[in-house]
Parts: C-alpha cells; structure tokens; sequence
C-alpha cells in the first residue's frame, strides 16, 4: 500500500530552470487541483520481499505546460527512491497561470511505502540497515585523467545510480551548491558499474568527489559572498 500527497513547499531545486526568477510555491490544495493524471509508483519487488517500506520525499518542477521537468529525492531508501523517480514523468498537471500567464511551479511530493502485515509486531525493526549490508555498492568504472593535485577543487555529491549504471539524481555534499551543473557535466563523461544483491543489479547511491574548474569556484563564491 502507498500513501501519496502533495506538499506545496517552498521549491529550491530551480537551477535547471535558468534565468527564472524564483519559482511560485503553491499549497497542497492547490496543486492538487491542477494534477490531471498521476502514476502511482510500483512498490518494488526486492523492497516487498525484503520488508523495506518507509517515505520518499521529492521535490519537483512543473513547467508552463504541466509537465515534471525535475525530480530531485530530498530523502528515502535507493529502490522506494527510484520507482517514485520512474513513475514522475508521467505525472500531468494543468498549467499553472500567474499574472503573466502560464509559468513554472515548484512543489514536493511524499511518497508513503507501506506493507500490509496483521501482525505489525512480527516487522522487522532494521530492514533497511540488514538488506544494506548485502549490497555491493555501485562504483565508477572510468573517468577522465584525474587534474594535478591541488589544481582544481571538489564538489562532493551523492548520486543514485539506477540498476542499468545510470544516474538518476544527484546532490551536493559539500562544496557550492550552484556548482552541481558543471559537475554533472563532469559526471556525465564517467561511466558506471551499478550496485548489485547478489547476482541482481539494484539502484543504490553512491559518494563522489568531482573536479570542477578553479576559476569557475572562485567565480561563483566571489558572487555569493556578494549576495
């Protein structure tokens, strides 16, 4: 069973939206009446057997025409996070119209797993934590030549690396948060081997440091230190 609602909080995840100006929030009200047709998530089969349930929170991005042009996971386990990241392409909203007609719209969406067992006694307490410790991480198969030491800086960022090596969603760790887009430009040259449960491949995060250019740091944290 899956509880969904729309939580209509303050968006932070515009940068994909160049050159707009801060995204309006709406309330849950009111971005549930704009919602025209929503998949719910597959509840995934290695959670089920497994006995993982639990939250997902995501934040999204409508565009003009009612689309979900980005999904970010605030937080959640890897597999419940994946299935809600694969369903959110589907979803539909009517266009939102502001004063100047229809625009963007931030919100956030909680996505509530849950199994139904009549003895909620008999539920394992660490099922996440146990199923963990039986997965092999995913981990970076090639990347450019590393830049000479102290050259260039790092960002930081957690990745969600889908069951076919893809990355599906990232954040920023630690380093500037503006600089996600040129990491990610970074990452996109590297390839990656995908976690796996035994012989299964699994999506599953994963930590790494990625080289930004030193001028675009100073760049960015002299405009921020300006703000």
């Amino acid at each position: 069973m899956m509880v969904l609602c729309l939580l209509g909080l303050s968006p932070a995840w515009v940068q994909e939206l160049e050159g707009q100006q801060q995204l309006p929030e709406l309330s849950a009200k009111a971005a549930s009446r704009l919602v025209i047709y929503q998949l719910t998530p597959e509840y995934p089969v290695l959670a089920k057997v497994n006995l993982i349930q639990g939250r997902v929170r995501a934040q999204l991005v409508v565009s003009p025409e009612g689309k979900v042009v980005s999904a970010h996971v605030l937080s959640g386990d890897a597999l419940l996070a994946a299935a809600v990241l694969n369903s959110l392409g589907k979803w539909r909203y009517r266009p939102y119209v502001g004063k100047d007609g229809p625009t963007s719209f931030g919100t956030k969406l909680d996505v509530n797993f849950q199994l139904r067992r009549t003895n909620s006694d008999l539920m394992p307490t660490r099922a996440e934590s146990d199923f963990s410790r039986q997965v092999k991480p995913p981990e970076v198969l090639t990347r450019p030549p590393a830049p000479p030491a102290g050259a260039d800086p790092s960002v930081r960022l957690r990745l969600l690396v889908s069951e076919e090596g893809k990355v599906i969603d990232s954040e920023v760790l630690k380093g500037i948060p503006s600089l996600l887009e040129r990491a990610m430009k970074v990452v996109k040259r590297w390839s990656f081997r995908p976690a796996h449960w035994g012989t299964l491949s699994v999506p599953w995060y994963l930590e790494v440091d990625v080289p930004v250019d030193n001028a675009s740091v100073h760049a960015d944290a002299g405009s921020q230190r300006g703000l």
